[in-house]
């Protein structure tokens, strides 16, 4: 009896630690290790890189054939922070001293002496040089109203921000209507005060230097016109100038 019982009992001592590890929880699984983790964090934010950077196809120069300064554009799909008056300003004074500023204005000067535009202002040597300092102060002015002044008081991004898709027309469209609509520190859009009060300031103000003759109503209002024109003109090439480069002439940046 004696033997019975011990048997008994040495049975229930050995089958308790077999019964609380059949009630311990499951190992736990293996989870991804620190190395795996890191690099699949890498790739999402490689993948979420590539989804916010412009195709080689789109990507705005910061010169257009290494002359035509184009500090102002902004590639297609990209949308930077809008620039602080200190980046406006210096983005203004890049586009008005740059050395192709001056070619500019020599060619548009010798074409203003040669047709006599401002008789008052002579014609030969010195009638380019005076054709010449005013025609860079148009130009300046204008740029430090249209793209620093105004866009800062009034919180307008004075860039342009390249469409890159959809036809010919609806590009071209887009790029020259760009003079009349602007966008906001906020993102939005609206009517682009700093170009079409910017450049007409630009003309009172040249009401002070150039000849009396030159200050009537018709050619101040042709040479407004002008401006705007070429601001939209600009504004269109700036749009296809990437497809320009990368199919017709091969380049890339």
């Amino acid at each position: 009896m004696r033997i019975a019982l011990f048997t008994l009992l040495l049975l229930s001592t050995l089958a308790a630690p077999a019964q609380q590890l059949a009630d311990l929880p499951d190992a736990p699984q293996p989870t991804q290790t620190t190395a795996s983790r890191q690099q699949a964090l890498a790739a999402s934010a490689k993948e979420a890189d590539l989804q916010s950077t412009p195709s080689v196809s789109k990507q705005q120069p910061k010169r257009i054939l290494g002359i035509m300064p184009n500090y102002r554009a902004v590639s297609a799909g990209a949308i930077p922070p809008p620039p602080t008056p200190k980046e406006a300003f210096g983005i203004a004074t890049r586009n008005s001293f740059d050395y192709s500023s001056y070619v500019f204005v020599g060619i548009t000067s010798l074409i203003a002496e040669g047709g006599n535009s401002h008789p008052q202002l002579g014609k030969g040597v010195a009638g380019f040089g005076r054709y010449s300092w005013r025609g860079f102060v148009d130009k300046t002015d204008g740029n430090y109203l249209v793209i620093f002044a105004l866009p800062s008081l009034l919180h307008e991004d004075g860039r342009y921000f390249a469409k890159g898709e959809g036809s010919v027309f609806k590009r071209a469209l887009y790029a020259s209507s760009r003079i009349v609509i602007t966008r906001t520190y906020s993102g939005n859009e609206r009517f682009n005060n700093s170009e079409i009060f910017g450049r007409g300031i630009a003309q009172a103000i040249s009401t002070t230097y150039y000849p009396s003759k030159s200050r009537t109503v018709g050619q101040l209002s042709e040479k407004y016109a002008y401006a705007l024109g070429r601001d939209a003109l600009t504004n269109t090439f700036r749009e296809f100038w990437p497809d320009i480069a990368t199919h017709l002439l091969h380049r890339h940046p």
